[in-house]
């Protein structure tokens, strides 16, 4: 009973240090890319369309926990000078390097395991993205565009999961990812304001770090007004029709909340809203693309 209490504990710790609810930041959007892709699993025998949407999922969560685990690892020597970060599973104790490493180890065997039964082109390309995915722990090290290569590398997952079912590449999840880039690079920089000072100190690069915390907002701000006309592009190009504007129209409430209503400092509250914000406009374009192939969307016209 004790063992098995003991592995649960460790279990929700790695859980924990890969904040396994932040998957859901990207995971609509690879859900919606892959509905898309497969024009609403029309004609799909139900065994196999639950196969392949497992089998993505599996892919997502292998990705995410490999690149958070592989991060904790790289940075665990500045986690430890960071308050902020000084309480992260390994700088406290709580996880030690070698499981850690176990842990990257398996997720990255999985992820290129279930990469390679989706498609050929899936199983060909999962280990450079796997590396790919790893690498965006060094760029703050070297460069203040660390925040929208975190974006590309999250914006990887519609794109993975297009691939996944059609085999091949297309303009739409191509877009799909660029909307994810600036989304997350603008939230990215948002929250690296806390650490402000304290990358200045260590010689690290972000955009707070080598702009300021009020030019740096205003970056952030410019880079989602960046995707939100990225998205009435498409909606017009494509004539998404009526769900797209919708969603079009919540997003930009959501973006203007975060930047002209939202004047607290305070850490926590600033977690909680731009935890549910990334949440809902994930969600939202889910939706929208789930509607628009229910209405006969042609995804033909996608490429």
């Amino acid at each position: 009973m004790t063992d098995n209490l003991g592995m649960l504990k460790k279990i929700l710790e790695f859980g924990h240090m890969v904040r396994f609810s932040h998957s859901l930041f990207a995971m609509p959007f690879a859900i919606g890319s892959t509905w898309v892709a497969a024009d609403g699993f029309r004609g799909m025998d139900v065994a196999e369309a639950f196969k392949m949407i497992a089998l993505i999922v599996g892919c997502m969560v292998t990705a995410r926990n490999s690149a958070m685990s592989f991060n904790r690892i790289a940075d665990a020597d500045i986690d430890a000078k960071n308050p902020r970060t000084a309480k992260r599973h390994l700088p406290d104790g709580r996880l030690s390097k070698k499981s850690v490493v176990a842990f990257l180890a398996v997720n990255g065997v999985l992820f290129v395991l279930f990469a390679a039964l989706l498609q050929p082109l899936a199983g060909l390309l999962a280990l450079p993205v796997w590396l790919l995915l790893l690498s965006y722990s060094y760029w703050k090290r070297f460069s203040w565009l660390c925040h929208w290569f975190l974006g590309f590398a999250i914006g990887m997952s519609p794109l993975g999961a297009w691939i996944a079912i059609r085999g091949e590449f297309a303009v739409f999840p191509i877009f799909l990812l660029v909307i994810l880039m600036l989304w997350m690079g603008g939230f990215d920089i948002i929250y690296a304001t806390q650490d402000e000072e304290i990358d200045r100190a260590m010689g690290l690069h972000s955009v707070p770090a080598h702009f300021g915390r009020k030019r740096a907002l205003q970056i952030a701000f410019w880079s989602h007004v960046a995707m939100l006309a990225l998205c009435v592009a498409f909606g017009v190009f494509w004539g998404m029709g009526a769900a797209w504007w919708v969603v079009t129209g919540l997003m930009t409430a959501a973006i203007l909340y975060i930047h002209l209503f939202r004047k607290s400092d305070d850490l926590d509250a600033m977690n909680r809203d731009f935890f549910l914000a990334n949440v809902a406009i994930s969600v939202l374009v889910m939706v929208g693309l789930i509607v628009w192939i229910c209405m006969g969307g042609n995804v033909d016209a996608l490429y």
